[in-house]
């Protein structure tokens, strides 16, 4: 089943130039690797080590996360709007994974 991020602007319509504020939530397990299982065996490392949003293919913030980061990782930011498109994030895991969601965005 592909995850499925709950992204929210707080504006989907926007003047050029205002700041417009993403709130972006995705379930993962976040698996640090430091934890061992039932029979005592280490169980592998799997987070989210990467964080990118880009608005009409340009990025416009970006993070890394560390082993120490919360399952089901919230992350906000704020961005100005300058053109219309696609609001496309992009979390990359451990083995390359990704998980993305996208919303649009009306700039007048």
């Amino acid at each position: 089943m592909a995850v499925k991020p709950r992204i929210k602007l707080d504006k989907k319509e926007a003047k050029k130039g205002d700041l417009v504020e993403v709130k972006a939530l995705v379930a993962h397990i976040m698996e640090s690797g430091q934890r061992r299982d039932g029979k005592g065996e280490v169980i592998p490392r799997k987070i989210l080590n990467k964080f990118e949003a880009t608005v009409n293919g340009k990025p416009v913030f970006s993070a890394e996360f560390e082993p120490a980061i919360a399952a089901n990782p919230y992350i906000q930011f704020k961005f100005k709007a300058t053109e219309s498109g696609p609001v496309v994030l992009t979390w990359t895991d451990d083995d390359g994974t990704k998980i993305v969601g996208e919303e649009k965005i009306t700039v007048n």
